[in-house]
């Protein structure tokens, strides 16, 4: 009696989820898939994972920003995609300066000097902070700033940073800095916030300058560390007007998130001389090519010459801006507060309205069937689709079902290439040669519906001209995907690879 009454109750909890999920099949098909292996315990996840995000503080958007029409020296696609998103952005198109750092060490160089040149304010808010030498280099310099008077503000996410260590975060209150967490990992750990991230990586400076894109804080970005390898990463740095948004960004997730305190005084003074030793490049194996350890070691000298100069710097010398190229941006935020899937329909539009190209980067692709006809149905219309995805994934149930998506494609027409010099975590697009999308937000649910994301729409045919130089260069240490290919996976694969797309509304 007790397994039957288990089945009638494990039923109608299968029937609750049908019935909010409803206008979502697929979303409700994973958790029916759920519900079935894990009887009763998967409906409580799925309470857990579906309760809605209470935002106290909404972005402000500027639908009739009259700015929000570009030159006519761009091209139709462009000049419809910008009135498009009019409606989705957080205050309109704005004018900036930007500059396309396409590695780690070049966008930590450029934070660095950016930092140090700070004279009033720092907005940090990151994924990934780690307290590896990267990690330590950019605290240690922040700690320097705020005791000089500048106000410095950390934001980091619960989850992605919960190993960024309690003194680190004790340091930087004692010497004045705002710490805070968004949707922190505490007993019990199972709760209502815990499938949202923050999964930014924004820092604004003195609300003129700004960086964002897929590279946090840490040492494998900078592509030199032994157990990850070469790293594939692109930032942007923005200045002008357009850092006014992602301040918005900014403050509205700290506005949520749960201060950090002091449990009782502690014995750092972290205004005395700092004894920590100077920064040097990431150690590294005998075992690296020659290649490997000269650019490690140019690395090194030239970083290490260039954090050891910084004492030296005038705090008020103002940033080199020679690589920076003139663009109009679009600031997108996707919060799953929003009822509005932002990046998602973002995506979307600029896929149906392209006329000539479109280049894709992305390391996680396990779209919705909109997007997915969203690229076939532009290749009918005679765009070039090229998608330029990892060949090794770091999350195999990713990796199993975005296979799963490629074989639909090609048919279709779209050229799929696999990445395999390294590690690829670029999340790029760029569309008929002047409008570009760099930002944090990956091709799948997770980013369109579950994470707090950020995404600037570039108009600029310099800036969308660097971009795809990088994407044909990063297609020379890549292999072109065929069909033939796909139909020798054996069938444990395809098995795999079917039951991992169940999932794809959780990824």
């Amino acid at each position: 009696m007790w397994i039957v009454g288990l089945y009638l109750l494990n039923t109608f909890f299968m029937l609750v989820v049908l019935i909010r999920e409803v206008r979502r099949p697929v979303r409700a098909l994973t958790w029916l898939t759920v519900g079935h292996v894990l009887p009763v315990i998967g409906f409580g996840l799925y309470l857990i994972a579906s309760s809605p995000v209470r935002i106290k503080q909404a972005i402000p958007t500027s639908p009739n920003n009259g700015s929000d029409t570009l030159p006519d020296s761009f091209s139709r696609s462009a000049s419809v995609i910008a009135q498009a998103l009019r409606k989705l952005t957080v205050n309109g198109l704005r004018s900036a300066r930007v500059q396309v750092l396409t590695n780690g060490v070049e966008t930590y160089e450029k934070l660095i000097k950016s930092v140090q040149n700070a004279e009033k304010t720092i907005d940090l808010e990151y994924y990934i902070y780690r307290d590896d030498q990267i990690g330590r280099r950019i605290t240690d310099l922040l700690i320097e700033r705020a005791a000089a008077g500048v106000k410095v503000r950390f934001l980091r996410d619960g989850w992605g940073s919960r190993q960024f260590p309690r003194r680190e975060i004790i340091r930087m209150m004692d010497a004045g800095i705002e710490c805070r967490t968004l949707f922190p990992v505490r007993f019990p750990w199972l709760r209502s916030t815990l499938n949202y991230r923050d999964h930014c990586k924004i820092v604004v400076i003195d609300g003129k300058e700004a960086f964002t894109g897929g590279i946090n804080i840490g040492d494998e970005y900078t592509g030199f560390q032994p157990n990850v390898g070469f790293w594939r990463d692109t930032h942007v740095r923005m200045v002008g007007e357009i850092a006014v948004d992602l301040q918005a960004i900014f403050n509205a997730h700290w506005n949520i998130s749960s201060p950090e305190r002091m449990k009782k005084r502690t014995r750092w003074n972290t205004k005395t001389k700092n004894t920590r030793k100077p920064f040097q490049g990431p150690r590294y194996k005998s075992n690296i090519s020659s290649t490997c350890a000269a650019s490690l070691s140019t690395w090194s000298v030239e970083l290490g010459a260039e954090l050891s100069s910084m004492n030296s710097i005038g705090v008020n010398a103002a940033p080199s801006t020679k690589a920076l190229q003139k663009a109009y941006v679009q600031t997108l935020q996707g919060n799953p507060g929003i009822p509005i899937q932002i990046i998602r329909q973002a995506y979307f539009i600029c896929l149906t309205q392209a006329t000539k190209t479109i280049d894709i980067t992305t390391p996680y692709f396990v779209p919705d069937a909109d997007i997915i006809m969203a690229i076939k149905t532009s290749v009918t219309r005679g765009v070039r689709v090229r998608l330029l995805v990892p060949r090794h994934v770091d999350h195999k149930i990713v990796g199993a079902a975005s296979r799963t998506y490629y074989g639909e494609l090609l048919e279709a027409g779209v050229h799929i290439y696999l990445y395999d010099k390294g590690v690829l975590h670029a999340k790029l697009m760029t569309i008929d040669g002047d409008i570009a999308v760099v930002g944090a937000a990956n091709y799948d649910m997770r980013s369109f519906r579950l994470d707090f994301e950020v995404s600037e729409v570039l108009y600029s045919a310099d800036v969308a001209r660097e971009i795809t130089e990088q994407f044909e260069r990063d297609l020379t240490d890549s292999v072109s995907l065929r069909i033939e290919d796909l139909l020798h996976r054996t069938l444990s694969q395809r098995i795999l690879e079917q039951g991992a797309r169940l999932f794809s509304s959780l990824l």
